[in-house]
């Protein structure tokens, strides 16, 4: 009877000097979250500095060096905006049209065809679907500089050039976002809750809309996050000719080619782009962090 009991002692000394191995100080802590701090801060510096250099009146942009932080704020910057983009051909409104319609329409695509991908490739009995999904992992090795002369050569074939699809269609497919939702499905989506659809009698669309949808809002929150980030601040190149289709970003960044006397207006025009896709994160950050610790990326 002894032995167990000092088996059991034995177990909880081992236990309780593993606990304090591998248990931080309140020193180790303060200069843990100290370095995340500092890290954190030195991440959000680019930020900052656009923000305070849209502020900044002409005399302080031409100082050399170059100052951090504004002595003597203006907003200048931001009300010379409409009268740069006053002599534009086609109206501001049209930009913003072609912008918000381009990152929406992809988006929701875009979140359509990866949450369907990742529900087949995860719950089907599809044959041959780790092959395929295999080589959908293999297509996150290719960048998009490496896809940009393939691409140009299908909307050629396929008479897209210049239309609003050269923007959604190769925003649609995303190795990425199926990669991120089958993680998340195959964590968060029970077989039992399938098979008891199957069993009262719905379809393969209803379980879809209706169950596995609800349940991986959170991993489609944060795919709404990354692609209406891209979407927004898309620039194509070659592709698009026709000013009517034109997006914001694109005429904004010819602010730029004023120089250093209209840094500040394009400064003010970089801070209004940051705009949405803050917003959206500011109401999705907690769905990233949820589908990020759930399908095992670490950010």
């Amino acid at each position: 009877m002894k032995e167990p009991k000092m088996k059991k002692q034995h177990l909880k000394v081992s236990k309780t000097a593993q606990y304090k191995r591998y248990t931080r100080s309140k020193a180790g802590n303060f200069f843990f979250f100290l370095f995340l701090t500092l890290m954190g801060l030195f991440s959000v510096l680019p930020l900052i500095y656009c923000i305070m250099t849209s502020f900044k009146p002409l005399e302080e942009l031409l100082i050399y060096p170059p100052k951090f932080f504004v002595q003597r704020p203006t907003i200048l910057n931001y009300t010379a905006l409409p009268s740069l983009l006053a002599s534009l051909r086609v109206p501001l409104s049209r930009y913003v049209f072609n912008s918000v319609f381009v990152a929406f329409a992809g988006t929701i695509l875009h979140i359509f065809a990866a949450s369907a991908a990742a529900f087949v490739f995860s719950k089907s009995t599809l044959k041959f679907k780790n092959l395929m999904f295999a080589i959908v992992q293999l297509a996150l090795l290719y960048n998009a500089y490496t896809l940009a002369i393939p691409q140009y050569l299908i909307f050629s074939k396929t008479n897209i050039i210049d239309t609003y699809w050269v923007y959604i269609l190769p925003a649609i497919p995303s190795a990425m976002g199926c990669f991120l939702m089958k993680q998340y499905v195959d964590s968060s989506v029970p077989d039992a809750f399938l098979e008891a659809a199957r069993i009262d009698g719905a379809g393969v669309f209803r379980i879809f809309f209706q169950i596995v949808m609800p349940l991986v809002k959170p991993a489609w929150l944060t795919l709404f996050l990354f692609s209406f980030r891209d979407m927004w601040s898309i620039i194509p190149g070659g592709t698009i000719f026709s000013e009517e289709l034109k997006t914001l970003p694109q005429v904004m960044s010819s602010l730029t080619a004023g120089g250093i006397v209209r840094s500040g207006s394009a400064m003010a025009a970089t801070v209004i782009m940051m705009i949405p896709p803050i917003l959206v994160f500011w109401f999705t950050q907690s769905n990233v962090m949820e589908t990020m610790s759930s399908s095992g990326i670490k950010e």
